[in-house]
């Protein structure tokens, strides 16, 4: 286990879970640290795609509005002024909601700022299932699959509003390609809270039985799962990888070593996601029984952000019953 990730697990108790009642959107704490970085550095500016209301940044366009440039509907256009504004020597963070960033806008990700080695933060704001009544155009589900292809691309999702905070700190130091997912869709503060370290997964509850990691909004229902199971008699640790690249391999060697079973929680597509990531790795290093949990090969329904998570199988009862299955448990009891 990592150094991070034992201190870490020292802190946590068996009863660690998402206390919390009050749900929170990330967005909030993204769009307030924005201007923090902004007040003590006037190189931070921002991008956006005609999205001020949805990436929360009006604010940001009262205090600061010659240091935020609105392309319109144009994503391409606002990855390239990105660009452009990082070789002048500013810090562009370029907003856009998640899909049509990616989806709409690859090829200026790939070359412009990849390549290039530009020193732009990419926000993905309301990703996964944040739109869900709008159907799969709306859904950022294979965002995951796209940034972390990409040589020199940081990947990040952070899981409650604290680590939102942290991880924007740390891309606004940090000197190259950043791809940030802001979550839309609400959720409580983590307990622990376990500072936010890039490239190390943080480990809020061990466990001896069976890993769960969780991204993003699913570490929350990793942890509520890992309370249902204590109950049962089945001792999960719960890993936050908030870091999809570069992975922590030092915390999944022990996690399959120790455990011997993992189940990788996201809302995104698992084929080239984050469980594809954790297969591949172990797959070569140290292979133990897996699940996956996840978009399948199938576009998603519209519906609920709540709806979707159900249909998926990434809530935290599908998770109770996926780490039954995985441990050859019973329904009350472990095997």
């Amino acid at each position: 286990m990592s150094t991070t990730t034992a201190a870490a697990a020292s802190t946590a108790t068996a009863t660690a879970t998402a206390v919390a009642a009050e749900l929170h959107d990330c967005r909030k704490a993204f769009a307030e640290t924005l201007i923090e970085l902004a007040e003590a550095d006037p190189r931070t500016v921002a991008v956006c795609n005609d999205s001020v209301g949805s990436s929360n940044l009006k604010e940001f366009q009262q205090r600061f509005p010659d240091r935020l440039v609105n392309v319109g509907i144009a994503e391409q256009l606002m990855v390239g002024a990105g660009a452009g504004l990082a070789n002048g020597g500013r810090i562009p963070f370029v907003c856009a909601a998640a899909p049509f960033l990616t989806g709409r806008a690859l090829e200026q990700i790939k070359a412009d700022v990849a390549y290039s080695r530009t020193n732009v933060k990419l926000c993905a704001m309301s990703p996964g299932f944040a739109y869900g009544q709008l159907g799969p155009t709306h859904h950022g589900v294979e965002d995951f699959a796209w940034m972390r292809t990409l040589p020199e691309m940081v990947v990040l999702a952070p899981a409650d509003p604290a680590e939102t905070r942290e991880a924007l700190r740390w891309a606004h130091q940090y000197e190259g390609p950043v791809y940030l997912r802001i979550g839309r869709t609400k959720v409580p503060d983590l307990a622990p809270h376990v500072p936010f370290e890039a490239g190390r997964a943080a480990c809020l509850r061990d466990g001896g039985d069976i890993t769960l990691i969780g991204v993003g909004t699913t570490v929350s229902a990793a942890l509520a799962a890992s309370a249902k199971l204590a109950a049962e008699g089945i001792d999960a640790r719960v890993l936050n990888f908030s870091t999809v690249k570069p992975l922590d391999e030092e915390a999944l060697l022990a996690a399959a070593a120790e455990t011997g079973r993992i189940i990788t929680v996201e809302e995104a597509n698992v084929h080239g996601g984050l469980g594809s990531a954790v297969a591949e790795f172990l797959a070569a290093q140290g292979p133990v029984p897996m699940k996956l949990l996840g978009v399948r090969d199938e576009f998603t329904p519209t519906g609920s952000p709540a709806f979707l998570s159900e249909y998926f199988g990434i809530d935290a009862e599908a998770i109770v019953r996926a780490a039954r299955e995985l441990t050859g448990a019973g329904q009350g009891a472990a095997a």
